[in-house]
């Protein structure tokens, strides 16, 4: 029977999300294996396989595309490369005169005040960045002609650095890259073996900084993440599965596994760019809301990202390490405040929680794989809201008493509190970065977070979840029954998705129709041969066009969908013009609530191709038990355990709830825990939970009771 599966790569735990051919999803949870990635999905697929009562092999099969099953993955394996700067070496040929653009970059962003912080090294060392004379004009034309011996020259040079891929990186490429192509030929010459990189195909913006910076992080990342794919699609078939995985990529959608290989930047970022999609889904079909704020908080991190009138936030200006790409990914902010999260006492004798985490390895200090400092984790164990008997689904033990030696050391004796008390103050630090956090995304954006919903999401968020929406005064909480893992649950619900794009100056008071239906036109060919290549049937088909414009004088591009604006033939007339121009104001205005009715420039221009899978994947709806009054009596029975609540400011004996007892229209009034598989929820005074048709949890504040 065929399934669809996802599998999210995160730092402490790896998550599979697998929909049955009944349509009910179901979320798995396999520790981490940075010593081996692929044994950690491995790990996740198998406890998948042993849940639906199936051979591994047969499991496989079922998700393969061959049995009309799907199996894609996402990770931040490459993410990790370039922060931890464990990339490729790389060489680049750049333009004569230009060879330290790398180190200017745009910034970076760090405290400019502080005259003792060292200046970040640049992505790639100047030693392996060569001159080449050669000029070509904004217009295009060529004001130098490319020396093609001191290419020869400087790609033996490289050669003999042995550097493992070539990003050549000319000034207005994207306007006429013909030296750029001739370039690559002229390397192939002399070292065939060598991959080649030009800026002009990987990112084609004007901005010559992250034009460069993005094809060099590409290049850098191709051995690493071919190595990755071909290994891992080469273990899966050993061990049963048929054909190549999907590869979820940061625009918010699914590349095969030769797409990611060639366009390997694509791949950064690609797990937590799935969570949106999950909030978008859960959101629109719960509460019937296109509006959300999605959270993520796994092992490591905590992610935040937003939905917009039914569309998922891409930005350009995501930070990858010192750098800036340039690159459309999902706009996803993430912070080290996750539930490995560190709590450490600073020489002020201030509590901080993370950014450094205790990972998978070796762990919180309840996790009992030597462990010692205290975490998130541990503090929420000391608190009472975790069972230590019934973590990720049975198959991990949690040692309390560990816990409490970890923070009683560590944080309660250096400030002199008790080891209760240091645990809450863990608890309630860690809620006050995540709120700073979603804070940026939102208010710092334009965005009023108390008008949106707030879907949450990872294994450790359903702990805090209720805690945030009250600390931004947001009344509406969804976490879903697969929120241990939403960020491979949304890789079940994308759709095939490349972007292709290209710059082209024009301004709507004077535009040029005819260079800008040649760009879309061109663009729009490129989407058609993604299709093509992924054998996407035309029904099956959707193409959308993006403008990045800005005021006159403005430095920086704002995206606007501008789809309906532009003809069939993708052509744009002036009526189209006016349109989109209306749009930008619009657009503007939300984000920086000012608007200046004048002309627009527009600058780059996006065509974005999107495939429907042959089966989308739904949500199932709920249907109520035929024994209504048994089932109710059965839902509501419950153990009990003593819980932490400031509310009280002591323990108390608090209702534990099984969550697959609890059915639709079941209301859970707090205190209490809700113990799901892969997640738990912490109800607290004064909320109830209420079991949705789509099995997800909405969770309010309780009606005030009226005074008689």
């Amino acid at each position: 029977m065929s399934k669809y599966a996802c599998v999210d790569v995160g730092g402490t735990f790896t998550d599979a999300a697998v929909v049955d051919e009944n349509g009910s999803v179901n979320v798995f949870k396999s520790p981490t294996t940075p010593h081996d990635w692929t044994e950690g999905i491995l790990g996740a697929l198998k406890v998948a396989a042993e849940h639906y009562e199936e051979p591994f092999d047969d499991f496989l099969k079922d998700i393969s595309v061959v049995n009309a099953g799907i199996f894609t993955h996402g990770s931040t394996i490459a993410t990790n490369a370039v922060v931890e700067k464990k990339c490729g070496m790389v060489g680049i040929l750049c333009t004569e005169g230009f060879r330290d653009v790398f180190l200017f970059r745009e910034g970076p962003n760090k405290n400019p005040f502080d005259m003792f912080l060292d200046y970040p090294e640049p992505f790639v060392p100047r030693y392996l960045t060569l001159p080449v004379k050669e000029r070509i004009n904004s217009e295009g034309g060529v004001d130098t002609p490319l020396d093609e011996e001191a290419v020869r020259e400087q790609t033996r040079v490289l050669k003999g650095y042995n550097v493992e891929a070539i990003a050549v990186c000319f000034l207005w490429s994207t306007v006429n890259p013909a030296h750029e192509r001739r370039a690559r030929e002229i390397i192939h010459e002399v070292w065939p073996e060598v991959t080649v990189v030009l800026s002009s195909e990987v990112n084609p913006s004007n901005r010559e900084y992250r034009r460069w910076v993005s094809a060099a992080m590409d290049a850098s990342l191709r051995k690493l993440i071919s190595s990755y794919a071909n290994d891992l699609n080469s273990r899966l078939n050993d061990a049963g599965f048929i054909g190549k995985v999907g590869m979820l990529n940061a625009a918010g959608g699914v590349m095969s596994t030769n797409e990611i290989v060639n366009r390997p930047l694509y791949s950064v970022d690609s797990g937590p760019s799935m969570a949106p999609i999950a909030g978008r889904k859960y959101a629109m079909d719960d509460l019937d809301e296109k509006n959300a704020v999605v959270l993520d908080m796994g092992g490591t991190t905590f992610d935040v990202s937003c939905v917009i009138d039914g569309e998922i936030s891409v930005s350009k200006e995501a930070i990858i390490g010192d750098e800036i790409p340039g690159i459309s990914r999902v706009n996803v902010h993430s912070i080290g405040a996750g539930g490995g999260s560190i709590a450490w006492v600073d020489n002020g004798g201030m509590l901080r929680v993370g950014p450094r985490s205790a990972g998978s390895v070796p762990g919180p200090a309840c996790y009992n794989r030597g462990g010692t400092l205290p975490t998130v984790t541990d503090a929420n164990c000391v608190l009472g809201y975790l069972n230590p008997d019934f973590f990720n689904d049975g198959r991990m033990k949690l040692y309390p008493e560990l816990a409490r030696e970890a923070i009683k050391k560590h944080v309660a004796e250096p400030l002199g509190i008790t080891v209760m008390e240091a645990a809450y103050s863990i608890w309630a630090t860690v809620n006050v970065n995540m709120i700073a956090a979603i804070k940026d995304i939102t208010i710092w954006q334009g965005i009023d977070p108390r008008s949106y919903a707030m879907v949450a999401g990872g294994g450790a968020c359903g702990l805090h979840a209720i805690a945030l929406a009250e600390g931004l005064e947001m009344q509406r909480l969804l976490i879903p029954r697969t929120a241990g893992g939403l960020s491979a649950a949304g890789g079940l619900f994308s759709d095939i998705v490349s972007e292709y794009s290209a710059s082209h100056y024009t301004t709507t008071a004077q535009f040029d129709f005819e260079g800008v239906a040649k760009v879309l036109q061109k663009l729009r060919a490129q989407a058609e041969k993604f299709f093509a290549r992924n054998k996407i049937a035309p029904e099956r088909q959707r193409l959308e066009v993006y403008m990045e414009a800005h005021y006159p004088f403005q430095v920086y591009e704002l995206p606007v969908n501008v789809t309906p604006f532009v003809q069939d033939d993708f052509t744009i007339t002036p009526a189209g013009v006016q349109a989109m121009e209306e749009a930008f104001h619009k657009e503007h205005e939300r984000t920086f609530s000012i608007r200046d009715n004048t002309f627009i420039e527009c600058v780059t221009w996006r065509v974005k191709a999107i495939g429907k899978h042959e089966r989308e994947a739904v949500l199932p709806s709920a249907e109520l038990p035929e024994n209504r009054d048994l089932a109710y009596e059965d839902a509501l029975s419950s153990s009990f355990r003593k819980v932490f609540f400031k509310e009280y400011d002591d323990l108390k004996m608090t209702p534990v709830f099984h969550g697959d007892r609890l059915y639709y229209g079941i209301t859970v009034h707090g205190p209490a825990i809700i113990e799901e598989p892969t997640t738990t929820i912490v109800v607290l005074p004064g909320y109830c939970a209420k079991v949705t048709q789509h099995n997800s949890y909405c969770i309010e504040k309780e009606p005030l009771k009226k005074k008689h």
